[in-house]
């Protein structure tokens, strides 16, 4: 074996050993229930957010594609539903992504700030 190849693989096992040793900040982190309250809550809530936009705009696919002559309504002339409807999906993901910065703002926050 090589000097140069001696040199590698000693560096080698010296960041697997490195890598192996838990670090006691990351275990002070991880063990923190301040820090597990928070990661749970945004997980959660993340999830809410999640299902409420995706049945939002399932939703609007499947009138899409069941329900043509509803979308087909006429209001006013030659505007119909479905430029609302794909409207209001769009405005909805506006409202849902307020309501997250508020809670991140806020809530989020101020429990990271206790940590």
């Amino acid at each position: 074996m090589s000097v140069t190849q001696a040199a590698g693989t000693a560096a080698t096992s010296k960041r697997a050993a490195a890598a192996n040793t838990p670090d006691p900040r990351l275990d002070r982190v991880t063990t923190n229930s301040v820090v597990q309250t928070l990661v749970r809550e945004r997980t959660s809530f993340g999830w809410l957010l999640t299902i409420l936009m995706l049945t939002v705009y399932f939703g609007f696919i499947g009138l899409i594609a069941f329900d043509k002559q509803l979308l087909a309504t006429n209001f006013s002339g030659a505007t119909s539903l479905d430029l609302f409807m794909g409207f209001g999906v769009i405005v909805f993901a506006f409202i849902l992504t307020g309501i997250y910065v508020t809670r991140a703002n806020s809530r989020f926050d101020r429990r990271s700030a206790e940590f």
